[in-house]
């Protein structure tokens, strides 16, 4: 729950006259705890607005935050280079597609390179 005077948090509540007025905090969403096993990952290139720069592009991704954010930094570890997880997708620097559709396979991630 969100501190009693977070007042940035409420979704168009400003001022109550209730004196026993007290906010209803929206739950945070319940991710899909999806196993590893039946993520149906799409590794792709992409060079779409990046100034001609290529990036590896993994896109499917349905479980938790925190795990897209793991499973971003072993792949960019084990590429060597830079990378980024924006809407959950996970965004590698150069092309590394056959190395990430392998890596996915080693950590039972149901993978396969498009285009």
């Amino acid at each position: 729950m969100a501190k009693k005077n977070d007042w940035k948090n409420r979704e168009g509540v400003v001022y109550s006259t209730n004196s026993d007025f007290n906010y209803q905090y929206q739950q945070e969403e319940n991710e899909n705890d999806v196993p590893a096993k039946q993520q149906n990952l799409k590794v792709m290139l992409d060079k779409s607005m990046r100034a001609g720069k290529q990036v590896t592009l993994v896109a499917g991704f349905t479980g938790k935050t925190g795990e897209i954010e793991e499973l971003g930094k072993l792949l960019k570890t084990k590429c060597g280079v830079g990378g980024s997880v924006k809407d959950r997708e996970i965004l590698i620097q150069g092309d590394h597609r056959d190395k990430i559709v392998q890596l996915l396979l080693k950590e039972g991630y149901k993978a396969k390179r498009v285009g």
